[in-house]
């Protein structure tokens, strides 16, 4: 009877631990920064990127990949773009000593202004040396031929409402 009562606790309490499913938690990425024990090393492989020539009003994807060159697990707490018209997405699960991964960026460039861009998004690990990595997108706007007028910005051009 012993052995079956201790049986059912243990199923109980590794049931009870476990019941994110095995997911990272944003609780477990954030102690993974202040644990300096479990501090890994990460190699970015693109961490600036020159996405080129864009017309007003695309939205390109970029993708900012990295490897965890270290021997613990790698949390990515968070990217937070420099700006509005930036979005970031990132792993929420850990990246395994050895898996790579990505960040994944978009770019809105309506309202932005004609011309030469460069963008940001700081990222937050629990790595050695630095837990900040800043990572840098440019390109260059230039005003949709198909819009009438030739304004300096990329705002749009006030359509003639008469017929």
């Amino acid at each position: 009877m012993k052995y079956f009562i201790t049986l059912f606790l243990i199923v109980i309490f590794a049931s009870c631990k476990n019941e994110t499913g095995g997911k990272n938690t944003k609780a477990d990425a954030a102690n993974a920064v202040t644990d300096t024990a479990n501090y890994t090393q990460i190699q970015w492989l693109d961490s600036v990127q020159n996405i080129g020539t864009l017309t007003y009003g695309q939205n390109p994807s970029i993708n900012f990949r990295f490897k965890n060159i270290g021997n613990k697990p790698l949390f990515i707490v968070s990217a937070q773009p420099g700006c509005g018209c930036t979005v970031a997405d990132y792993p929420k699960e850990p990246i395994m000593p050895g898996e790579e991964g990505a960040i994944k960026a978009g770019y809105d460039t309506k309202n932005q202004q004609i011309g030469s861009f460069n963008k940001s998004i700081t990222v937050i690990t629990n790595t050695t040396a630095n837990v900040n990595h800043i990572l840098v997108f440019t390109g260059e706007i230039l005003k949709d031929p198909n819009e009438k007028g030739g304004g300096e910005t990329a705002q749009p051009v006030a359509s003639d409402t008469t017929h």
